[in-house]
């Protein structure tokens, strides 16, 4: 009689339900977490600022730190701008008419800013990000040697170029991202 096979199964479903609690253990921390929005992003400046200092201290990873930029600028990005009435929307405006976009005209129907990227995504996103690159930090490949004030350059010209087109297009499209200078109503009482 073989008993290996019984064995096998018996380790992988052992594994398979160590995985599964751990899985629902992290997402009840993000269960949790989800109202306190100042506290989440305090916590991701504070892993931003331990990245940074760790990147100071060995004087390296230049290329970890770039890459973070950059993704984290795409991130921001994808936050700041609308699900519908997209950058691409304008290219492709010609060719569809019945897609879904802002309203441009005090006539339009009014629609509600939803974000391309929501912020807990966002700030969920950022954190496994900086995680990520400080775990790269400690691994001797990822330290490739490079001229940094190029790449600081290159990435304050990215940013400037990626925020004026963004800033562009909120101007076109008449939206704030934000609820900093939107109107507020008061409640008319009967």
């Amino acid at each position: 009689m073989d008993f290996t096979q019984n064995d096998d199964v018996q380790r992988e479903s052992s594994i398979n339900a160590f995985f599964r609690k751990l899985s629902n253990a992290y997402q009840r921390i993000l269960d949790i977490s989800t109202p306190y929005t100042l506290q989440r992003w305090i916590l991701a400046i504070i892993l931003l600022a331990l990245f940074l200092f760790r990147i100071i201290i060995v004087q390296g990873y230049y290329v970890v730190i770039y890459t973070l930029g950059i993704y984290l600028l795409t991130q921001f990005t994808l936050f700041l701008s609308p699900q519908f009435g997209t950058l691409e929307m304008d290219i492709m405006e010609d060719d569809i008419e019945d897609e879904p976009t802002l309203p441009v005209n005090n006539d339009d129907e009014f629609k509600p800013f939803i974000r391309r990227l929501p912020e807990f995504k966002f700030w969920h996103n950022t954190i496994i990000a900086t995680l990520l690159a400080f775990v790269c930090t400690f691994i001797p490949f990822f330290d490739i040697p490079v001229f940094w004030p190029i790449l600081l350059m290159y990435f304050i010209i990215i940013t400037y170029l990626s925020m004026k087109k963004q800033i562009d297009h909120m101007i076109k499209h008449r939206y704030v991202p934000f609820d900093i200078g939107k109107k507020k109503y008061n409640q008319v009482d009967k």
